[in-house]
């Protein structure tokens, strides 16, 4: 709990110390803008604290949102609908293919999906012929990335409606319970009689799914297929779910506090570019992977450091208690 209040204080004071600083940071413009393009990560992100949960990893989010993009773009002739349900399905398929090569064949997590990491980029690359796919102008598919609905834009509800049922997923349902349970020690959860084989499938194919729709708001916003978007995608995941607090370990995480984490990473992004415009610092989009990486690697070295002393208050509390029972 100490975690999310202080996650939470400094999303508090970030946007605080924003709207003190800028003009129209706390702007409707703004704010639209802001979740418009962060439903992405959100969505991505979402996907990623359930694989992390189980404790796995997948590092293909990226390049299967590149990927789906190229085929949503690809699809959007024959209508929005299709162009839609194919950037999602394909997004689905990788993710499916990932749990069945980790569960039938025994093979890492970390190396399946850095190999369908590899083939989906390669496959995006090989459909899109090497440049990015203009979407169709006449099938309405741009609205989807584009539009608002209530005022709110579009990829925004999309993200809403996911964290919804992943947070009732992870914390109200058997599926979430399997899943912490998978993550905490899957040797004890398939003794219980979990199928942990087709939990993993789900969970991957999830992260797989939500990739798809994020690709999906990818080429629709943008107006094409971009296959050599989505570099980095999966550290900014990895990292707005660790600052949630998600051990990467598994066995615990919270849907809330992953959306707070990607809320965090895209405050500080869109504070450069306020500074940026204001003319005293200049950086390229190239430092968002330093920030990225240099707020990884912190949050990874105070999770480790907080696991070592919780690990020494339990092996210390039996001593105690049989130096008090002598």
């Amino acid at each position: 709990m100490k975690k999310n209040y202080v996650i939470l204080l400094v999303l508090i004071a970030l946007v605080a110390f924003g709207a003190v600083r800028y003009d129209n940071f706390v702007s409707a413009y703004n704010i639209s803008s802001f979740w418009r393009y962060n439903s992405m990560f959100a969505l991505i992100s979402i996907g990623m604290c359930f694989v992390i949960v189980t404790g796995g990893i997948d590092l293909s989010v990226g390049t299967v949102a590149a990927m789906s993009s190229v085929v949503a773009a690809l699809i959007s002739p024959h209508g929005a609908t299709f162009a839609v349900l194919a950037g999602v399905g394909s997004g689905l398929l990788a993710g499916i293919v990932n749990g069945l090569i980790i569960t039938r064949l025994k093979i890492l997590p970390f190396i399946t999906t850095l190999a369908t990491s590899l083939a989906a980029h390669g496959l995006a690359l090989l459909l899109g012929q090497n440049d990015a796919v203009a979407i169709s102008a006449e099938s309405g598919f741009a609205a989807f990335g584009q539009g608002d609905w209530l005022g709110v834009p579009i990829p925004a509800w999309a993200a809403l409606i996911a964290f919804a049922l992943a947070l009732v997923a992870l914390g109200y349902s058997r599926f979430g319970r399997h899943a912490l349970a998978a993550g905490g020690s899957e040797e004890a959860a398939r003794l219980m009689g979990l199928n942990i084989d087709r939990l993993l499938v789900t969970v991957y194919a999830v992260s797989g799914g939500l990739a798809g729709l994020a690709g999906v708001i990818l080429a629709s916003q943008f107006g094409a297929g971009q296959p050599n978007e989505g570099v980095g995608w999966e550290l900014f995941a990895i990292s707005a779910v660790v600052l949630g607090g998600t051990l990467l370990s598994g066995g615990e995480g919270s849907i809330a506090m992953t959306v707070a984490g990607v809320a965090l990473l895209g405050l500080v992004f869109n504070m450069l570019n306020f500074e940026n415009g204001m003319g005293l610092i200049s950086l390229s989009a190239y430092w968002q992977s330093v920030i990225r990486g240099v707020f990884l690697l912190i949050v990874i070295i105070l999770q480790a450091r907080a696991l070592k002393r919780s690990r020494i208050r339990v092996e210390e509390s039996p001593t105690r208690a049989f130096a008090r029972k002598g």
